[in-house]
């Protein structure tokens, strides 16, 4: 059909910058390292070099002055030294690809390094420093170290059996860099002034014997998560022989590597013989009809480098069926709709990455900073709805103690004044096994304690002290299941 002469022109859509987020495709970048005076001879050969990358991995503070000289003010070295000595959960290690991404634009001054810094996303979370906690609510009084229950649910050492079709296989406790909110602080990791770490007490080789036992004689698991810590730091030649093994189990159709070396360390995943095995792997799987992919863990538009998104394109054209992305929401981080969508449409339309989750943070020791309520986190889920396809538009999730993954909007009830939501689950655990039915069972999780109202705050004020006991009359609180 043709406009008719005299006809009002058509105005479309409301004008971008009508809209209230606007989308311009940007360009990936690879900040330069040679910024950084101790990366300043560094080579393009070397920086491509995943055993380079390893061996000068940033673990402490000494280290982290060699790398910025002396464009950081001792004021910030102090008060990451602070965290270190009294709050960190997770110890310090960061790959030279992941430190390069922390405040890639900023002035070279000491100042105006320093302040960037400060500010910078990804060294929010990967680099807490004491002042970044709340001084009041540094941790919630239900926090817990193994918030998700894993190691109370392990059917072998390091396997979990949480979900009626799905396990976690935690085949080691390390990777190569550690991130501050870990949601396993409590088994990954070395020890720090404030945690001491749990341990996996078997050998390798007899801990996987023991998992692929249990899964052959437990046909109604399908979907195998294999990870960690990371399976990064599984040597290849023994990753691949589990998956090798993984895959002559008839029933299991679902395989998921889970690793954020993708992004921390994505010269990993670039390795040749690294993408070799995965391609053997990747055949094997296809011609047995299982869907092998791998999930990374990608928290701002700043880690979606060129480097990244070769390494995802890399993995699936060696035939991995997808690359997938679960990010954890936090405050200082992403906790905005510009952020969410500013890194899908980079993980979607430039590195082939799909967004797939965003968990909140979970409620382990020292997060209390990072940890967004729950209605933040259901109002962000609305903002982002309409901009990315149906297919890469995420789902925002809360992982409950107990439960499981439930979309934010799943809830069953919410007290906003306490910050305390309510949740029911359709299976059993292996927890619950003794139980005749537990359908009437609801389940609580806590907002961070400085998102509430005033009256909320006085309350937890008067019952949350240190110990946090469960007093009979204090119903509206539950720890775990209550009728």
């Amino acid at each position: 059909m043709t406009a008719v002469e005299g006809d009002a022109p058509r105005t479309g859509f409301t004008a971008a910058a009508e809209q209230p987020y606007t989308y311009v495709r940007r360009e990936l970048t690879e900040p330069d390292w040679r910024r950084h005076p101790g990366w300043a001879t560094v080579t393009e050969a070397q920086w491509r070099d995943a055993q380079w990358q390893r061996a000068h991995s940033v673990k402490n503070i000494a280290q982290l002055r060699a790398v910025m000289g002396d464009r950081l003010d001792d004021a910030f070295y102090a008060d990451l030294d602070a965290d270190q000595r009294s709050k960190a959960t997770m110890s310090m290690l960061l790959p030279p690809q992941m430190l390069n991404t922390m405040a890639p634009h900023a002035a070279p001054g000491r100042q105006d390094l320093t302040e960037a810094f400060y500010a910078d996303p990804i060294r929010r979370y990967m680099l807490p420093v004491l002042s970044d906690r709340d001084p009041e609510w540094c941790s919630h009084p239900y926090a817990e170290r193994d918030s998700l229950h894993e190691s109370e649910m392990w059917v072998e050492e390091g396997l979990t059996h949480r979900y009626p079709t799905k396990v976690l296989a935690e085949l080691l406790s390390t990777c190569p860099q550690y991130c501050g909110h870990c949601t396993r602080m409590d088994l990954v990791g070395n020890s720090t002034p404030t945690v001491g770490k749990a341990r996996l007490a078997m050998h390798p080789v007899d801990r996987q014997d023991r998992m692929l036992d249990y899964l052959r004689a437990t046909p109604t698991v399908r979907d195998v998560v294999v990870s960690g810590g990371d399976v990064a730091n599984v040597p290849w030649p023994r990753l691949e022989a589990f998956l090798g093994r993984l895959l002559e189990i008839d029933t299991v159709r679902d395989i998921r590597l889970a690793t954020k070396a993708l992004a921390g360390l994505p010269q990993h995943w670039l390795q040749p013989a690294v993408l070799e095995g995965v391609q053997r792997v990747s055949g094997i799987a296809a011609a047995r009809g299982v869907n092998l992919a791998l999930h990374t863990h990608v928290n701002h538009v700043q880690s979606v480098t060129p480097l990244v998104a070769a390494a995802a394109r890399a993995l699936l054209d060696a035939g991995l069926r997808d690359v997938r992305n679960q990010g954890v929401l936090m405050r200082g981080v992403n906790a905005t709709a510009d952020d969410l969508l500013d890194l899908c449409l980079a993980l979607q339309g430039e590195a082939n990455i799909l967004p797939y989750y965003f968990y909140m943070c979970d409620m382990i020791p020292n997060a209390e900073h990072w940890r967004t309520s729950l209605w933040d986190a259901q109002q962000l889920q609305l903002a982002i709805m309409g901009y990315l396809p149906g297919y890469a538009t995420p789902r925002i999730v809360c992982d409950v103690p107990y439960v499981g993954k439930r979309w934010v909007h799943q809830v069953a009830q919410y007290d906003r004044t306490l910050g305390i939501s309510y949740w029911t689950k359709n299976y059993r655990t292996g927890l619950d096994q003794a139980e005749v039915d537990g359908s009437g069972r609801v389940y609580p999780f806590y907002d961070p304690i400085d998102t509430l109202p005033a009256a909320g705050r006085s309350w937890w004020r008067h019952h949350g002290d240190d110990d946090c006991p469960v007093d009979d009359d204090l119903t509206d609180r539950p720890r775990a299941g209550v009728q």
